[in-house]
């Protein structure tokens, strides 16, 4: 409920008050004078009650008074310079860049005290109070992940992938995978160890990459995933594990623009148990 309601509320309880009481004395326990009540007492007689709500009070409008669109550029041009005061602003407003409007300094000064902006310090601080929002610059695409090899043989991704335990065989059953990158073979051998992978294994399957390469070379370069295991040494001859290997395992694994060493060994598992495959899987 805002004051004016209330003020309605009172009035009308005056003239309710006055219908029973009287005028005299109704308007001597409300504390309003009589010749006030016979005013307001026309108005609702011509307009009905709604007349006791009070008007609004609007500020006097000068004839002389600038317009609201020069108003308009005068606040602009201050709030674009707010270090410049009436006379400034007056004597930049004059040139022809700025529309050569002619308005006194003085006319400047109300207009910018009417919008509370009349003091250096006001403008200063709203201009600083409507600083930019801050943008964030977009992160820039992240490198592709590529590595070029120049000829078959010359670099070998190399991948260790956990396949379980399998029937008829003792401990955990590896996956080693050997990717060529240049030519897109891939080579996977089947070893069962007791728990971790085996270094030896990793090696055979190396240079059983280079010997079936499409086209072998005299030198590679090996790459190996950050995320594999840890390798354990080879077992020794009195315990050494049994082992599941293939006998072909080469089998072409598309044209891969990127060496992903996991990548190549989940699609390799998946040439293992596929009938499809040119691998023939047995037990050694």
């Amino acid at each position: 409920m805002s004051d004016d309601d209330v003020l309605y509320g009172y009035r009308l309880r005056l003239f309710a008050l006055a219908g029973e009481i009287g005028v005299r004395a109704a308007c001597r326990v409300m504390g309003v004078h009589h010749s006030t009540y016979y005013r307001w007492k026309a108005r609702v007689d011509r307009w009905g009650l709604e007349a006791l709500r009070p008007r609004e009070r609007r500020r006097p409008r000068m004839p002389n008074q600038l317009g609201p669109h020069l108003e308009q550029r005068v606040l602009a041009f201050s709030l674009a310079h707010p270090g410049f005061g009436p006379k400034r602003i007056s004597a930049e407003l004059r040139r022809e860049k700025w529309g050569g409007l002619r308005i006194s300094a003085s006319g400047i000064w109300r207009v910018l005290r009417r919008h509370g902006l009349n003091t250096r310090r006001r403008r200063l601080s709203l201009v600083a109070g409507y600083a930019a929002v801050y943008e964030r610059k977009p992160p820039l695409p992240e490198p592709e992940r590529h590595v070029d090899a120049g000829r078959p043989g010359e670099i070998v991704g190399l991948d260790c992938f956990y396949v379980g335990r399998l029937t008829g065989t003792k401990g955990t059953v590896w996956q080693y995978t050997a990717i060529d990158v240049a030519s897109g073979f891939a080579w996977a051998e089947l070893h069962s160890s007791a728990r971790n992978p085996i270094a030896k294994h990793c090696s055979t399957l190396v240079q059983r990459s280079r010997t079936s390469s499409p086209r072998p070379v005299g030198s590679s370069k090996l790459l190996s995933p950050i995320t594999a295991p840890s390798f354990a040494p080879a077992p020794s001859p009195a315990r050494s594990s049994s082992s599941v290997s293939s006998s072909d395992g080469s089998a072409p694994a598309g044209q891969p623009q990127t060496v992903t060493s996991s990548g190549c060994s989940r699609r390799s598992s998946r040439n293992a148990g596929d009938p499809r495959s040119r691998a023939r899987w047995c037990r050694s």
